[in-house]
């Protein structure tokens, strides 16, 4: 068995390492420096592949060296004891792999970068269309914007929508132009109001139509036996009556004075007649007015169709709205004959007539020490609880395309119902500010809003109910910023002005494209049935727009609510 000799090991008495003569080291290379051996000092590799190759880089190398002291022991570069062979072998040296050494794959540096840039970037032609599309896309957007805050769009909704109501004739004398902004400060206080007289009979509301939801929709149904009746004050025999007992100075109706007090929101163009006789005060409407309608989207910054015959115009939608606020208030009520009556019966029916279900309540407030105010306040259901009997106003808001909105009644209404009344509260201000007013002159204690909409965005005919939700008129009124005072107060400068006038005739009318109201002096016959300036004949306001071109549509019109039931769609 061959042993294994371990070779004599030099003393070295002068320090580490190997003496400078001893005769195991005469068969190698002189002047070979050995790696510094201090505790303080960092042993360097045995062999190192990762080391770039210093002989094709010098200056590498100089940076190099100096950044690692501890390698530079093994720097042979500049030793010529190896002989010129070794030079050479060093010259034709190429390093095989000269990518760097791998990072370590630890830290949170490597954390948060380790999935980053994994693929490469997809860069072909469908991606590119796709950000052309995007920068026209927002450059429109901001086209739009630019153009609200500039007022483009108020510009060019009031050159094509905004026209006057009534044609303003060159005889007529142009007394006075109050702004809106001297509006804003009125205040006026008056004390609650007494009732003189009650007319007409009231239906009981359905407690069931609080209960629908989008889910189980109910179906509009069409009151075509039922009359309704849009008559103006002078034309009313029992404020005659009371003008000639002499109860009051100034007598208008519910709706014309709501249009005086939410004058500031308005933005289409309406008119008010007044009629001074003797020391009394008349506020009358035209045959044919615009208060006889409802407006759509009057407050909204999206501009409406122009063309009158487009079913998404503003006439088109006012008389649309008007149609369908007559049936709701007719359909969520219970249809069982049971009625409640007052003194009076409906005093604009015949005898044997069947009319809608309404109350009317003159009513009467002191303005001033000798001067009093009669207007005729309508409701339309009542509700008895705990033997309390309650009066509630009927209105339906209509949803004509949800992409003129922005809000879909059939996705929001059950999870985000506030958000579809401050976007009406935003589209239709002044509408819902006149029915809160109408609802606060009536003292009604709860005022019903229903959410009916078209059944197919193109199909104005056919429309469904939504929901119904009921609020308190006086804290509907503090949530839309509605100031009793204020309205009042708006009410008392126009009786005031209009007091100072001769007797006569003259027409209060909302400017078409300023925010202000203007007083006209007009002939005694103004507005005769022989004066040819009515824009709206009536019967286009009480009757629907003809639907003979669908003959389906006109089949099932000729269905009497009474006798058929309509099944709700499931």
């Amino acid at each position: 068995m061959a042993g294994f000799e371990i070779g004599s090991v030099p003393f070295n008495p002068d320090g580490w390492g190997p003496p400078d003569s001893s005769p195991l080291l005469s068969p190698h290379p002189s002047h070979v420096p050995f790696a510094p051996f201090s505790r303080s000092d960092k042993l360097g590799r045995i062999a190192d592949w990762t080391r770039n190759n210093p002989f094709h880089n010098p200056t590498r190398s100089n940076q190099t060296r100096n950044q690692t002291p501890s390698d530079s022991a093994f720097d042979f570069t500049g030793d010529d004891s190896f002989g010129p062979l070794a030079a050479d072998e060093d010259s034709s040296f190429r390093l095989v792999d000269g990518k760097p050494p791998p990072r370590p794959k630890f830290g949170p540096k490597w954390r948060f970068q380790q999935h980053r840039n994994q693929l490469p970037q997809r860069r072909d032609e469908e991606v590119e269309a796709r950000k052309r599309e995007a920068e026209k896309e927002r450059a429109r957007r901001d086209r739009l914007y630019h153009a609200n805050r500039s007022g483009g769009n108020a510009q060019r909704r009031e050159a094509a929508a905004f026209k006057s109501s009534v044609d303003i004739q060159p005889e007529w004398n142009m007394l006075d132009q109050i702004p809106f902004s001297s509006f804003s400060k009125l205040s006026f206080t008056v004390p609650e109001p007494e009732d003189l007289l009650v007319c007409g009979a009231l239906e009981y509301y359905d407690r069931q139509y609080d209960r629908i939801t989008p889910k189980n929709e109910r179906r509009l149904e069409r009151f075509k036996n039922r009359n309704f009746f849009k008559v103006t004050t002078t034309d009313d025999p029992v404020i005659r009556r009371l003008a000639n007992e002499d109860k009051a100075t100034v007598f208008a109706t519910d709706s014309i004075l709501s249009t005086l007090m939410c004058a500031p929101r308005s933005v289409y163009s309406w008119d008010i007649v007044i009629q001074r006789v003797g020391n009394k005060l008349f506020f009358d409407k035209r045959d044919g007015s615009q208060l006889d309608l409802l407006s759509v989207h009057e407050t909204s910054q999206e501009p409406l169709p122009e063309a009158k015959d487009d079913i998404n115009s503003a006439y088109s939608l006012s008389v649309e709205a008007a149609y369908i606020n007559q049936n709701f208030s007719q359909q969520v009520l219970v249809r069982d004959g049971n009625k409640v009556t007052f003194e009076e019966g409906n005093p604009f029916a015949n005898e044997g007539e069947e009319v809608a279900s309404v109350g009317y309540r003159y009513r009467r407030w002191k303005l001033d020490n000798d001067m009093y105010l009669v207007a005729r306040c309508e409701v339309q259901s009542v509700v008895e609880a705990n033997n309390n009997r309650s009066f509630l106003t009927l209105n339906a808001l209509n949803e004509f395309d949800p992409k003129y909105a922005g809000v879909d009644w059939r996705r929001k209404l059950e999870t985000q119902r506030g958000a579809v009344l401050a976007t009406e509260l935003k589209n239709n201000a002044n509408k819902l500010a006149k029915w809160t007013a109408q609802a606060l002159l009536a003292s009604a204690d709860m005022m019903k809003l229903g959410y009916v909409s078209r059944v197919h965005p193109r199909d104005h005919f056919n429309h469904v109910i939504l929901a119904v939700v009921g609020y308190k008129p006086k804290d509907f009124a503090g949530q839309i910023n509605l100031n009793t005072s204020n309205m009042w107060g708006i009410v008392k400068s126009i009786v005031d002005l209009c007091m100072k006038l001769n007797e006569g005739k003259y027409v209060l009318v909302k400017d078409p494209s300023k925010p202000q109201v203007r007083i006209y002096e007009v002939p005694v016959d103004a507005f005769e049935n022989d004066y040819v300036e009515e824009p709206l004949p009536e019967e286009e306001q009480v009757q629907p727009p003809t639907e003979a071109a669908d003959g389906g549509e006109a089949t099932a019109a000729t269905n009497d609510v009474e006798d058929k039931e309509i099944v709700p769609e499931a």
